[in-house]
């Protein structure tokens, strides 16, 4: 029997942070649907709620969340995919909240948008997530039906598909470029913000039928890093000669600083957005108790894209990940925070140092609570 149990979905967005972890490690694992009654009845309540990815550890350990997966067998491995120079710690981390936050409105709008593509593949793996005793068919409908509505609650509506579509496909544009110049984010070896990326750019964009033609179609080399980032040996083929390492001197090549800039024009202007919803918020909830469990959502935020108005759900769990960018950045020497600073400022992404909650994140009981 494998060691680990991942309880996930090939269709699960978040699965396949956690996943692409367990193997790129070289961890080995079983990955089941959380529908046998040991999942209801053990795993689940140790997890503090029924939302995957969730792992069961040989020892009987229950983490969920890709994050905290991540962050456990990254302490046991003496950080075996953080890299240790300071421009490169904060591309990784905040490309792992890129993965998390940033292409939700794409992933979903590619999913729920296209059904004369989708629909079938859509309810086949929908009913798998349902216990065989049950209703498969109706239950899986209501899930649907609730997942189409969050597609609208991130801002994907038929006002606001033009500019989606426009900027994603320029989004293929620029990581195709980059997956063509290096096999991962940071050289010859995946970092976790590849492991953030690879949520939304499998599960959705690179396996749901309508995006995934799009993908191979517009952005071959993006499709090969989807393909990489599954298997377990580098599969480094086509770059010949390169090391399994990252990019040497603290380097950020210019094509992740372009992909980066493309990304800033609607992360920053959402993330600071959020930030106020989430903040108004907090303000009115004088008294909410420290350990408290985050929500999903507090709100709905309102930015300007490209001549658009996107309304979308304000998260806090964006400020969870953000907040561990920011940490990384305090710790740097005066030297270090410069060389960041002319780095994200390039991109447009400075922003992101400052912007704030007023309340820090953290975790208790498998959860992400307010401090």
């Amino acid at each position: 029997m494998s060691k680990i149990t991942l309880y996930g979905s090939p269709l699960s967005l978040y699965t396949g942070k956690a996943r692409s972890y367990l193997i790129k490690a070289g961890l080995a694992y079983r990955e089941l649907t959380p529908t046998s009654e040991h999942a209801r009845t053990h795993v689940q309540p140790q997890a503090g709620t029924k939302t995957i990815p969730v792992i069961e550890t040989a020892e009987g350990e229950v983490i969920r969340d890709g994050t905290a997966i991540i962050d456990h067998y990254e302490g046991l491995s003496e950080y075996a995919f953080s890299p240790s120079t300071p421009k490169q710690r904060i591309v990784s981390r905040l490309f792992d909240v890129i993965g998390a936050e940033g292409l939700l409105r794409p992933a979903m709008h590619y999913r729920w948008n296209f059904p004369e593509l989708n629909a079938e593949f859509l309810t086949f793996h929908f009913e798998t997530m349902i216990p065989p005793e049950m209703d498969r068919k109706a239950l899986a409908e209501k899930s649907m039906d609730r997942m189409r509505n969050a597609g609208q609650a991130f801002g994907a509506t038929p006002e606001t598909f033009s500019v989606i579509e426009s900027l994603y496909e320029e989004l293929l544009e620029k990581f195709n470029k980059h997956f063509g110049l290096y096999p991962y984010l940071l050289g010859g070896r995946p970092c976790i913000g590849d492991f953030g990326l690879i949520a939304p750019l499998y599960a959705h964009l690179g396996r749901d039928p309508a995006p995934l033609q799009l993908m191979q179609l517009n952005a071959i080399r993006l499709f090969r890093w989807v393909e990489r980032m599954n298997r377990p040996e580098s599969d480094v083929g086509e770059f010949e000669g390169v090391s399994e390492a990252y990019l040497e001197a603290d380097e950020i090549p210019q094509s992740l600083i372009s992909l980066m800039g493309h990304i800033a024009i609607d992360f920053v202007p959402e993330t600071t957005a959020a930030a106020g919803c989430i903040n108004d918020w907090l303000d009115a909830q004088s008294e909410l108790p420290s350990g408290t469990p985050i929500e999903r959502a507090v709100g709905t935020a309102s930015f300007e894209l490209r001549g658009k108005t996107i309304s979308a759900i304000a998260q806090p769990y964006r400020f969870y990940l953000l907040q561990r960018v920011q940490q990384e950045y305090e710790r740097m020497n005066h030297q270090e925070k410069a060389e960041v600073d002319d780095m994200l400022e390039t991109c447009g992404m400075e922003p992101l140092l400052s912007i704030k909650l007023t309340r820090q994140i953290g975790r208790a009981g498998n959860l992400e609570v307010w401090l």
